[in-house]
């Protein structure tokens, strides 16, 4: 039976060695909830990079729009900035574009989990998703969680707890400490999972913003059921179901 494990940074990252695994990144406020929504709203392909250097050159060098954060706010010289209203806005068509998004965290666990067999972006918006593609792999699977400038964090590893109760039925989700806390607060939270993580102080900082809207639109479960966003050479496109 495969397993689940849990990376709550990626500066644990070393400790894992994702050759022959499923790496599926994670981070819910905002850049994973972000990157599904323009592909769930018709992007074409996403370009994730780490730095404001690249995600100009990137721009430039494809044609693609640009999306880029640092500590929340939008960064200087881009087209959008790390939410995922940016995607749903009618003024500004988005369907058939190609994207470069380079966040303060999700972009960075990306990049630094390119060993792993495959790498799937993952959100409480495409859970089933991610779901059904590790069931298909039968492979082991570590949720890489994007965290906050390498600290732990409670939305990502919540949504490690939702994805390993969807899993439990086929992977071994008992074996990992990291799993099972995971899973814990999963069960803790699901009720009123709002209420529960407005506690996270990512949240806190986050409604600070006036982006509580975000934080709403990001707890949606499954609102983009069918689409998973995979690395494929040097970009994320949509695995069709």
């Amino acid at each position: 039976m495969p397993k689940l494990d849990i990376c709550f940074s990626p500066e644990l990252l070393p400790l894992y060695d994702l050759r022959g695994q499923v790496a599926v990144i994670v981070d819910i406020l905002r850049a994973s909830s972000t990157i599904v929504t323009a592909l769930g709203e018709g992007v074409t392909h996403v370009f994730p990079v780490a730095t404001l250097e690249e995600c100009a050159e990137y721009g430039q060098r494809h044609g693609c729009l640009t999306a880029a954060e640092r500590d929340g706010i939008q960064a200087d010289g881009v087209d959008l900035g790390n939410s995922p209203f940016g995607f749903l806005d009618a003024a500004r068509p988005v369907r058939g574009r190609s994207l470069t998004i380079s966040t303060t965290n999700g972009t960075t666990a990306l990049r630094r989990s390119l060993t792993a067999k495959a790498v799937v972006v993952g959100a409480f918006l495409n859970l089933e998703a991610v779901a059904d593609f590790a069931r298909q792999q039968g492979r082991d699977v570590v949720v890489v969680c994007a965290g906050w400038k390498g600290q732990f964090c409670l939305e990502d590893t919540v949504f490690g707890g939702a994805l390993a109760e969807r899993l439990a039925p086929d992977f071994d989700v008992r074996s990992s400490d990291a799993t099972l806390a995971a899973l814990h607060l999963w069960q803790q939270g699901k009720t009123d999972l709002s209420a529960y993580l407005l506690q996270s102080a990512h949240v806190r900082r986050l409604n600070s913003l006036e982006a509580s809207e975000d934080f709403e639109f990001c707890l949606r479960i499954d609102a983009y059921a069918d689409i998973l966003p995979i690395w494929r050479d040097d970009r994320l496109i949509t695995l069709l179901p």
